[in-house]
């Protein structure tokens, strides 16, 4: 018998193409399209991107598809320099794609959201205390002190490029304020100041799973979603602290951040966002992000953990194509 991990995988990915089959386009009319849903994509999604969505959405349209993920202020500073050419972008939040309008896009649309986890290494000598604060039989706040810890090894990503690194953050210095913690903690957990870019405990969002994973690390920030399909043991944060609940964002907005480049950021829901850019394959750019926003694409994301939301448009409607309009419902 199959590992249950691989059972698991195996099954999330038969039911994302059995949906993707129920929606086939391309199938009955027996003609391939031309062209490549070439997408550029916050790297959480990396797994359900490459494993599940991808092969679901060429399996649906018979468009091809390829991906690549980083950091997604980092990848919007290399679509806006043209070292990389994507003709689809999903970042977390707006603001990587809010800063290609309007050279690169003119829109953006909202659909799915998520919270911040402190992932953890089940192999990890804190593993006992990881599981008891899991189960709530150890207060959540004993969490923190022991990230805290001298040797430690904590993993995160760059506040500078990435928005998760960001949230993780704001989660730290919204639970400084709610269990009255040391002012200096947040310094003592990231080996560092906040914004800084040189601590030994930032690592690329691709590579951080991975990096746990291989017991490198104790810990390390993820996002829910990201520790459901990676199978990643978890703590579930309070909701005023996690950045998952649209309800409480005047109360994440508490938290800030000053870059290094002297940008102010504040906490905010977290949030994913996908946008056509340029003009090439438009016709794959366009199916892609249609089949994001359509019942069985959205299956799949609701299969990954995230939360869905109902699709919301920002920037120039009237520049949206009328196919991805339609699954807004317009």
């Amino acid at each position: 018998m199959a590992p249950l991990r691989a059972r698991v995988f195996a099954g999330i990915a038969c039911a994302a193409l059995a949906a993707a089959g129920c929606s086939s386009a391309s199938s009955s009319t027996g003609s391939t399209p031309s062209g490549t849903a070439n997408v550029a994509y916050a790297g959480s999604l990396t797994f359900l991107n490459e494993k599940l969505f991808g092969p679901a959405f060429h399996t649906a349209t018979g468009f091809s598809y390829q991906g690549q993920g980083a950091g997604s202020d980092a990848l919007s500073q290399e679509i806006a320099a043209g070292t990389i050419f994507p003709n689809v972008f999903q970042s977390v939040g707006g603001d990587p794609i809010m800063a290609l309008i309007p050279k690169f896009t003119h829109w953006y649309v909202r659909y799915a959201a998520t919270s911040i986890v402190v992932a953890y290494n089940p192999n990890s000598k804190y593993a006992a205390q990881f599981k008891a604060i899991a189960a709530g039989t150890q207060p959540l706040k004993d969490l923190f002190t022991l990230m805290a810890k001298p040797g430690f090894k904590l993993g995160r990503t760059d506040p500078n490029i990435d928005p998760q690194g960001r949230s993780f953050i704001f989660m730290l210095e919204l639970a400084q304020a709610k269990y009255h913690l040391p002012a200096s903690i947040l310094t003592t957990i990231l080996h560092g100041q906040p914004a800084s870019a040189n601590s030994p405990t930032i690592f690329s969002e691709t590579a951080l799973p991975s990096t746990l994973q291989s017991g490198q690390l104790d810990a390390s920030s993820a996002y829910l979603a990201q520790a459901i399909q990676l199978h990643l043991p978890y703590i579930t944060l309070p909701a005023d602290i996690n950045l998952g609940d649209f309800t409480l964002k005047d109360t994440y907005a508490n938290a800030s951040l000053t870059l290094t480049g002297g940008v102010i950021k504040t906490g905010k829901p977290i949030v994913f966002n996908v946008t056509v850019i340029g003009t090439k394959d438009r016709a794959a750019a366009d199916a892609f992000v249609k089949y994001l926003l359509s019942p069985a694409g959205r299956a799949i994301y609701a299969r990954g953990g995230y939360t869905l939301l109902t699709p919301a448009a920002f920037g120039d409607m009237a520049a949206i194509p009328g196919a991805i309009r339609r699954e807004l419902g317009g």
